[in-house]
């Protein structure tokens, strides 16, 4: 049954209080929304490609043998500490950075990332969210093609190029959440919104071993032509997403008229110019925003603990690292990426089945994505000395994460579809900041103390943060449109605004003419 207001579709099943029925469903095969699905995969795979390929390409920019040799603390609970070396003499570049500095210049693209979440993401709801997309991802793909002229000046212009680059990729998160409320509707969220977030994972797949091998054979002394190839791929990227896809179904001159009413009348109030005062209060008092934003945390401390500390206690302790296999190295991302798909259909199907409703359905999908890796983290730090077995649990642990994105990563879009990209500014944001920290503790634990029971710490610490945040989801997630997104009540709410500014004035100058009465 549908509804008319104000000119916009409104759906019974999506008011407040009346969750999870489902729409009718279009089967007009593939459509313009599976168009802006793709390209805006292609857009996250492209973010993740500009994001990683430094760290690949600054192992082939620095002359390791220039450098002072630190001795690298190490635990012999495993044998010798001479096994799966790597020989870094055959890799030496001309630039010789400090492991320090290499820091500085890994991290300064993500303090640029971090501070634009917030500020795009209410600008994009103020003004629309393509713009921004597209011509934030054209500046970091540009600078990219200037990251080996940058190097070659010295090492502060690379930091400001990789620090600006940070800064238009900051809009890929906030903005692409805000399209994807505007074009997917409720029921097609899961897979396409899986879809879309598992550009990130493909993006690694792609990035990390052709940026090993164009570092190795490729043109302009190898490692510039990571930057140049991929560069020159994210700029065609970002004109055909500028020229070839539009804002939303309204002003899409391409779209079918029988889909863009399926669209637009699955959404209510989402589409279109619809955009009322954001009610900061009113979300900042809402729990299930806080179990979005604290599961994203959650996270996001833990994907940084797997990701980033299991190859080090790998090294340290097992004397195996995993950086030194391409393949193994980008397993990991291809487990997640296969598992987010597998699935986000089975997420759909439930909803479609009408046997489960979208609450239901989110912490379902959303506690194997958190649960699973947080039982892997466990049963890793009790894996003695056994490589292989280490790896097999880290590909795994990270593919059962591909669960989060038909779980909390597409929650905005069900509880709030109209800001959803403001409420995924600030989770994102926040959820960088607080997967810093992952390495920050694993460092201190670990500080000249490499040895299993220390790294039994690190993985325990994650693994809790991994069921806390999950728990607390599960808890207080909602998959119902909340009351302050309610079309119905904009034009009242816009009425009591208009009435409370009126009286507002009339108070300022009823006092002005008492004070000009006085004077006089």
């Amino acid at each position: 049954m549908v509804s008319r207001t104000r000119g916009a579709h409104v759906l019974v099943w999506e008011q407040p209080g009346l969750e999870d029925q489902h729409p009718r469903s279009y089967t007009g095969g593939l459509g313009t929304r599976h168009w802006v699905t793709f390209m805006l995969f292609l857009g996250m795979a492209n973010a993740y490609i500009m994001r990683t390929n430094m760290s690949v390409a600054i192992v082939a920019m620095v002359n390791h043998t220039a450098l002072p040799v630190v001795a690298e603390a190490t635990d012999n609970e495993c044998g010798d500490t001479e096994t799966n070396t790597t020989n870094h003499a055959s890799q030496d570049g001309k630039f010789v950075w400090s492991t320090p500095m290499q820091g500085y210049i890994l991290s300064s693209f993500f303090y640029g990332y971090v501070i634009t979440q917030i500020p795009f993401g209410i600008l994009s709801k103020r003004y629309g969210a393509r713009l921004f997309l597209g011509v934030g991802m054209l500046i970091n793909s540009v600078f990219g093609l200037l990251v080996p002229v940058a190097a070659e000046a010295g090492y502060g212009y690379l930091i400001l190029v990789r620090f600006i680059q940070g800064l238009g990729e900051g809009p890929i998160v906030p903005c692409t959440h805000a399209m994807l409320a505007k074009w997917i509707p409720p029921n097609e969220r899961s897979r396409m919104g899986a879809a879309v977030y598992a550009g990130a994972q493909f993006g690694t797949v792609i990035s990390m071993p052709l940026s090993g091998l164009l570092s190795a054979y490729g043109f302009a002394d190898g490692w510039p032509s990571i930057f140049y190839v991929f560069g020159l791929v994210g700029t065609v990227w970002c004109l055909g997403f500028l020229f070839f896809v539009s804002e939303d179904p309204e002003q899409c001159p391409r779209i079918k008229e029988a889909e863009k009413k399926y669209i637009l009348s699955s959404l209510w109030g989402t589409a279109g110019s619809s955009s009322p005062p954001i009610p900061w209060s009113k979300i900042l008092m809402s729990m299930p925003f806080w179990a979005i934003m604290l599961a994203h945390m959650g996270q996001n401390y833990g994907y940084e603990t797997l990701m980033t500390e299991l190859p080090t206690f790998m090294r340290q302790v097992l004397h195996f690292s995993i950086k030194d296999n391409g393949f193994l190295s980008a397993l990991p991302y291809l487990c997640m990426w296969l598992f987010s798909m597998f699935i986000s259909v089975v997420a759909d199907w439930m909803l479609s089945s009408g046997r489960f409703n979208h609450t239901q359905v989110r912490k379902i999908i959303n506690s194997m994505g958190q649960y699973g890796p947080a039982i892997g983290l466990f049963i890793a730090a009790n894996t003695g000395c056994n490589p292989a077995a280490t790896v097999a649990i880290l590909s795994v642990g990270v593919g059962l994460n591909g669960g989060i994105y038909s779980g909390f990563k597409v929650n905005h879009l069900d509880i709030s579809p109209r800001f959803a990209g403001i409420l995924m500014a600030f989770t994102n944001c926040l959820a960088n900041l607080t997967g810093l920290l992952a390495p920050i503790v694993a460092g201190y634990i670990i500080e000249g103390r490499p040895t299993q029971v220390q790294w039994r710490k690190v993985f325990y610490i994650a693994a809790g943060v991994y069921i806390f945040c999950a728990t607390f989801y599960n808890v207080f997630a909602s998959g119902r449109r909340l009351e302050w997104d309610n079309p119905a009540d904009d034009e009242a709410n816009a009425k009591k605004a208009a009435a409370k500014k009126s009286e507002k004035l009339e108070k300022k100058a009823a006092k002005n003419q008492s004070l000009q009465e006085t004077a006089q």
